[in-house]
């Protein structure tokens, strides 16, 4: 594992690692698909929006899981039905029928992680697992897809990250929990105890604008940070930072030495990488193309497979 502070570390994550395919480049995640793209209309974490992503050459696209009462696993942001559909309830109340008869903005059904790894095959997945009972059938649904490298699991709960990691067995590289990146951002926190946390963390994800307090001073410190950078990149951890849409915040955390930047404005940010020569876009091939849909989406089937 490299330890190198100015470039991004070699990890053995092959998710992580096409970061070396240009020198130079980040990985460019579409967050919820490009939630603020002014094409989109609302239409966060649908099919539509990770097609659209995918039309504009992004590889890396930003979801969340929530299981419904029935065990479905569903790219789904809120815990309730009604800020982003036309239905209302807590996901985890309902059967995934009820959930798939809602529609985003009024237009598109919510789909499921597995139609999400069966329409794009070639592209990879950040998830960020929203509820504990989403856990189990997120494992299942990456051995089932063999998704092992095609993703990176992060979750604001500690708890059941730490489940998640132990079902995985290694095999999926993760983000760091709140708690876990503290070990990062402290004064001080001792080099050992980053060391520890990067035994089973392989990136930092960070909102762009957080400030955190520190025992025994007034003002609050910025999370992102050069010495945040360095002190992840010396124990062979990424950091990507969340949401970041506007040029300047970009430019100035490529300056930093970030390995990913996850945006709402999936337009603007692969602007901003096109003109600096380092946009990592998707490679060619019929791979990268979403695989048509051949079923209505009226009423399917139920499954039985058990903030960013």
């Amino acid at each position: 594992m490299s330890t190198s502070s100015s470039a991004s570390p070699v990890t053995g994550h092959a998710y992580l690692d096409r970061v070396h395919d240009l020198p130079g480049s980040v990985l460019a995640m579409a967050h919820r698909g490009g939630a603020r793209h002014l094409d989109l209309a609302g239409l966060e974490n649908t099919r539509t929006a990770f097609a659209h992503a995918v039309d504009l050459g992004y590889s890396y696209l930003e979801t969340d899981v929530h299981a419904t009462r029935d065990g479905v696993l569903l790219a789904f942001h809120d815990d309730r039905l009604d800020r982003v559909t036309d239905s209302t309830g807590l996901v985890a109340d309902l059967p995934a029928s009820a959930v798939r008869a809602a529609r985003v903005a009024g237009r598109e059904p919510v789909p499921t992680l597995d139609e999400l790894l069966e329409s794009f095959p070639g592209v990879a997945f950040n998830i960020d697992i929203k509820a504990d009972a989403a856990v189990q059938p997120l494992v299942e649904t990456i051995a089932a897809h063999r998704a092992w490298d095609r993703v990176l699991v992060g979750s604001f709960g500690l708890g059941r990250l730490r489940r998640f990691r132990a079902l995985a067995q290694g095999r999926v590289p993760t983000s760091a929990a709140p708690a876990e990146v503290a070990a990062f951002v402290s004064p001080t926190s001792p080099r050992a105890l980053r060391r520890r946390v990067a035994r089973h963390v392989a990136a930092l994800q960070v909102p762009v604008a957080q400030r955190v307090p520190v025992p025994g001073r007034t003002e609050h410190l910025p999370v992102v940070t050069e010495r945040l950078v360095h002190r992840a990149h010396e124990v062979g951890v990424h950091v990507h930072v969340w949401t970041v849409d506007e040029p300047a915040e970009m430019a100035w955390l490529l300056g930093l030495g970030v390995d990913g930047l996850i945006t709402d404005r999936t337009d603007v940010l692969r602007d901003t990488l096109t003109e600096r020569g380092v946009w990592l876009g998707a490679a060619s091939g019929p791979e990268t193309q979403p695989v048509p849909q051949t079923q209505p989406e009226t009423q399917p089937e139920t499954q039985h497979r058990s903030d960013s």
